[in-house]
């Protein structure tokens, strides 16, 4: 079946028996079978091709939504908005772009696309996704969102949720679909104007992202970036994000459906590891939330690694935004190891909470965090993925995804080889469906070959696997000069 009509360019479905979905890697470790669901279309010659990057997801009932950059420039931005949705909990899959937007997509007047973000309004029954366009490397009038009413299949053109700033980045969009909440059908879009020094501002729509309020700051009027809106079954929205300089995660909230937002709050201080090879990777948090409410956030972190020569996935968690946890680490691997784990994207179950929440984390690693020193030493990237079933008091073993694959064969951006400054995440139908990009060797004339996959019918963990913990572990003092340096405040979006 080939979707039609309002999409920008139509790629079909993909079914995960299909030649073309399953990735085999020379040499590869990993023994999942994946499938290919976003896949570069274009063939402009003013961006690299064939790349896909940055995936983000979100499910609803039997339904998954996947949206990711297609077509990277490498000073900022991508063609277009490639999606795939599955209607069948992830068995087929089903590719567009979105139109509207940019001229290589179809319809729309801008060079270049960024940051895409998925949401679902069930009050509605309208599938969103928010982006920013850029009109060339540097200017970001808006931020648009994208709305679908027949289950994500086909998107309209997009709809204007801010606009009068010329830098807004790092878009993101949820909904509240509990129908006991007051605030049921509201959906909340969180960005920042790095105009304004990356103040971080939140819009508010009812009528399923037809129209948007004003964008409303951070009752200090906090600068930040990177944040990703949750809410809980009360109304209440919880934002964590970074700060402007990626040296702390911050939290902010709104109990009253969006027209006034809290004072942040600091979550914890971040020891970030810059990970080898150039690689663009940063400590911009995960966020999810489970059936009760509890609000998770995990980012990456080299507190509990001596000399901070590696980073791993750690974590906090919040019932109210305001009071959060001590800093957990993730034990994927020994704090002796030398691997290192960027990139996170969690997942939590909405189906269970508390003492047996099912969080679910797809990561990127290096199995040598000193690999790139030497030509017979390339750094190779590889997916993984480790679950806990009891809202991370244990883990599971650590499952490898994919990869491993050269770090030269992802695109280049001014900010270094880019797979994501995120990926994603989301369960379905009791399954864990990480979203990612991975990278082969190039054909057909094209000078790459990266595309989003997800694990052929998801993964899990049985409980009898769980044997890692993290109790007991406290981090480890380091000097200033062991952390990679702030982010420059211009961005390569």
């Amino acid at each position: 079946m080939n979707v039609t009509g309002r999409i920008g360019r139509s790629v079909g479905t993909v079914a995960a028996a299909a030649a073309l979905a399953v990735l085999n890697i020379p040499g590869a470790q990993a023994a999942v079978p994946l499938t290919r669901i976003i896949q570069d279309p274009f063939t402009n010659g003013t961006s690299q091709h064939q790349t896909v990057v940055e995936p983000d997801t979100f499910a609803f009932g039997a339904t998954v939504v996947a949206a990711a950059q297609s077509g990277r420039f490498r000073d900022g931005g991508a063609s277009d908005i490639g999606y795939a949705t599955s209607t069948d909990s992830g068995a087929t899959w089903t590719q567009g772009t979105l139109p509207g937007i940019t001229v290589a997509g179809g319809g729309g007047t801008f060079e270049r696309v960024s940051d895409p973000s998925v949401a679902y309004d069930a009050a509605h029954g309208v599938w969103l996704i928010s982006s920013i366009p850029i009109t060339n490397a540097v200017t970001v009038p808006n931020v648009y969102v994208s709305r679908s009413t027949d289950g994500g299949l086909t998107f309209g053109n997009p709809v204007t949720v801010a606009s009068g700033s010329t830098s807004f980045d790092k878009n993101w969009t949820v909904c509240d679909n509990t129908p006991t909440s007051p605030f049921y059908g509201h959906c909340y879009t969180q960005f920042d104007d790095n105009a304004d020094g990356d103040r971080l501002k939140v819009s508010t729509s009812a009528d399923g992202g037809l129209t948007w309020g004003p964008a409303r700051n951070t009752g200090n009027n906090a600068f930040g970036l990177g944040g990703q809106p949750v809410v809980q079954p009360n109304g209440t929205v919880i934002i964590p994000a970074a700060n402007a300089n990626e040296t702390a995660i911050i939290a902010w909230r709104s109990t009253d459906g969006g027209a006034s937002w809290s004072s942040t709050v600091t979550i914890a201080a971040v020891t970030d590891h810059r990970p080898a090879a150039n690689l663009r990777s940063g400590p911009l948090p995960s966020a999810e939330i489970d059936g009760a409410g509890r609000v998770y956030v995990a980012w990456q972190d080299c507190r509990f690694r001596r000399g901070c020569k590696s980073n791993d996935i750690v974590y906090s968690t919040s019932t109210d935004g305001l009071s959060w946890s001590a800093v957990r680490r993730v034990p994927i691997d020994a704090t002796t190891s030398s691997v290192d784990h960027f990139i996170p994207g969690l997942g939590v179950d909405p189906a269970t909470s508390g003492a047996t929440a099912r969080l679910g984390l797809t990561y990127y690693f290096y199995r040598n965090t000193s690999c790139g020193r030497r030509a017979s030493n390339p750094c190779r990237l590889e997916v993984g993925y480790i679950q806990s079933n009891d809202g991370g008091t244990t883990w599971s073993n650590h499952t490898d995804v994919a990869g491993p694959f050269d770090v030269a064969l992802t695109p280049d951006t001014t900010q270094g080889r880019m797979v994501g400054d995120y990926i994603s995440t989301s369960w379905v139908g009791g399954r864990a469906y990480g979203a990612f990009a991975v990278a082969q060797a190039p054909s057909g004339g094209f000078a790459f070959d990266q595309a989003i996959y997800v694990p052929v019918g998801g993964l899990t963990a049985a409980a009898g696997g769980f044997v890692n913990t993290a109790s007991g572990e406290h981090p480890v003092a380091a000097a200033a000069s062991d952390h990679a340096s702030p982010r420059s405040a211009v961005r390569s979006r």
